[in-house]
């Protein structure tokens, strides 16, 4: 065990379970509990706060005083995907580690889960936060909500990493849309909260790393406590409805084909991804204007989990620094 996360075990003699705690007061029984206060899991030199953004309460963790770095997480995780990575980057960059609405300790309201809402979510608190110029590294859910700020915000964007994220110019070809089949998860999650609540996520988090020791059982525990929150499984259930039913329709139909990539753009991919094939994550033809592909051999969905220190070194070199991090600069803190 982690002594990091002992926090989170249970303390004290366990006592008999009475019925009358088992039950809600009948006025209640009817109604969703609301988001508990789990703890946040430990990790040294890392500020959190909670800032309202729009009307949202959004947590974000902070670390190190350079300049400004977001990691945009995907699901089923939240900001402690970076766990491994924050440390290294802190050394260089002011890291942002935001939570996206629904997940991880930031409010889940009951709509909003839409790639275009959480990219405003980003936006509006990287305002809150003071920051105006940015590089930025997302996966999954994060990864298009990166895509959709780096299309929107290309002057305050100077670098994006999308990591194991489809490309938003994808077109439906046969090959394309014959590699929907692995994207079941879509469809199931969409179906309602029987299987989002667990099933999924704990299957999702199992079988898409490659890797599996470099996903440990405490580091699941620690993704998997937000869906004992009713709220956090119905943004699930939320994002994927919206998914199956608008966004991959519209992807398909070109919706972004007018639109044209200018932020210089590093794709990393692990070629066992088992929902996105290498070419679905590399598909741009002239839409932008600089992108690079790495593919990661032997790694599955969580790059950051299973190859976190190559990922760093990558990020390093694209951003234009060498992968020593000694004697960095430091620039003020943000407000």
């Amino acid at each position: 065990m982690d002594p990091r996360l002992a926090h989170l075990l249970p303390r004290g003699p366990a006592r008999p379970a009475d019925r009358r705690d088992l039950e809600l007061p009948r006025r209640d029984r009817h109604r969703k509990p609301p988001l508990m206060a789990r703890e946040l899991p430990y990790l040294a030199d890392v500020e959190h706060r909670f800032l309202d953004v729009g009307g949202l309460r959004t947590h974000v963790a902070l670390a190190g005083d350079g300049e400004p770095l977001v990691l945009l997480h995907g699901w089923p995780q939240h900001w402690w995907q970076w766990r491994h990575m924050i440390g290294p980057l802190a050394q260089r960059f002011r890291v942002i580690c935001p939570d996206l609405r629904g997940l991880g300790w930031t409010d889940a309201p009951k709509t909003g889960y839409r790639p275009g809402v959480m990219a405003d979510d980003i936006a509006g608190l990287l305002d809150r936060l003071g920051v105006d110029e940015f590089r930025a590294i997302g996966h999954d859910w994060g990864g298009l909500t990166g895509y959709l700020l780096a299309l929107r915000f290309p002057e305050r964007m100077r670098h994006y990493i999308a990591i194991n994220t489809a490309s938003p110019f994808l077109r439906p070809t046969p090959r394309v849309l014959a590699d929907g089949v692995r994207l079941w998860h879509i469809a199931a999650n969409a179906a309602g909260p029987l299987l989002a609540a667990r099933a999924i996520p704990e299957w999702a988090l199992r079988n898409w790393t490659y890797r599996s020791a470099a996903m440990t059982p405490e580091d699941r525990a620690i993704f998997l406590a937000q869906f004992e929150e009713p709220a956090r499984v119905d943004a699930t259930v939320g994002y994927y409805r919206n998914l199956l039913t608008h966004e991959i329709p519209l992807l398909l139909a070109g919706q972004y084909r007018w639109s044209r990539l200018r932020v210089p753009t590093l794709i990393l991919v692990g070629d066992r991804d088992p929902l996105l094939p290498v070419s679905a994550t590399r598909e741009f033809g002239s839409s932008a204007a600089d992108v690079r592909v790495e593919v990661f051999e032997d790694v599955g969905h969580f790059p950051a989990t299973e190859q976190p220190e190559r990922v760093v070194d990558l990020a390093m070199e694209f951003f234009g620094y060498q992968k020593s991090l000694s004697n960095p600069s430091k620039p003020p803190k943000f407000p």
